[in-house]
């Protein structure tokens, strides 16, 4: 037993060293960027320009944000709806089976989801929609097949882990199937589907490949839904196998503004399951 313990502690504190030191790295190489370029510009920049050093990522992180608020709502709504259908709704035997079937979506790559939004969904945009099919729809699109297995697998298993007392209780009280659902389970399960929709939030900011295949890559804010886009991830992606000097550390710059978010996102998810849980 106190093997085990002292296992669990070395593999708790190994996750810590590995999140500082990538946090160090980042740090240690994005600050000495902004000799170059004020933290205000480079955030507020509308040009990314590596020729001529100018160095301006908002395009991105408004197409970024975007794609991500677009994929987690509609995955939200199709995650959690699917997940109460499976726990409550469906028989045991086939509710299993979708199950399974759900969790090996979280197996495919992230490759495999690029070329089947450029194969499949690009080209029914083109042709329905209009413009070039490659825009900030097909990344939502795609960002949302590859959250849902997060989103439904966190909040199946949150709902059920709630006691089944509280089911018994609700029913004793008169309430319907759907009045217990909304009003006592997933209240009961918030943290857990809160947790599966954070890691919704890191899986569809931080994604990279599929992202590329897809959005067009122009650095522009989107006007409209059908504009090609440039996402945060994939503009370290595309220009960092072949930059250099101030150019290299825009992109660690970069990376380390995204590190910045990806944690303010976590403290502020943390904060509501606090506020909820008193609530």
């Amino acid at each position: 037993m106190d093997i085990m313990k002292w296992v669990f502690r070395g593999c708790a504190a190994l996750t810590i060293v590995a999140i500082s030191v990538i946090g160090f790295f980042i740090i240690f190489n994005g600050l000495s960027f902004f000799t170059h370029t004020s933290l205000w510009s480079f955030l507020t920049g509308q040009y990314w320009l590596p020729s001529g050093e100018i160095f301006g990522i908002f395009p991105m992180l408004v197409s970024s944000f975007f794609a991500t608020l677009g994929s987690v709502t509609i995955g939200i709504l199709i995650g959690v709806s699917t997940a109460i259908v499976l726990v409550e709704l469906l028989p045991a035997k086939l509710a299993s089976i979708l199950s399974k079937m759900i969790d090996l979506l979280a197996g495919i790559p992230s490759v495999i989801y690029g070329f089947f939004g450029l194969m499949v969904i690009v080209p029914l945009i083109k042709n329905n929609l209009g413009g070039s099919g490659l825009s900030l729809l097909a990344v939502i699109i795609i960002l949302t097949f590859m959250i849902l297995p997060t989103i439904i697998r966190m909040t199946e298993v949150s709902l059920k882990a709630v006691p089944r007392e509280y089911k018994e209780g609700a029913y004793a009280l008169g309430a319907t199937r759907l009045q217990y659902i909304f009003k006592v389970q997933l209240r009961s399960a918030k943290s857990g589907i809160i947790a599966g929709i954070m890691l919704a939030i890191g899986r569809a900011l931080g994604e990279t490949m599929a992202v590329m295949l897809v959005a067009g890559n122009a650095v522009i804010i989107p006007e409209n839904i059908l504009s090609a886009v440039r996402t945060v991830t994939a503009n370290i992606a595309m220009e960092m196998s072949y930059a250099s000097g101030v150019h290299e550390q825009a992109l660690f710059a970069t990376g380390l503004v995204l590190f910045a978010i990806i944690i303010g996102i976590n403290i502020l998810m943390q904060w509501i399951v606090r506020r909820l849980d008193r609530g």
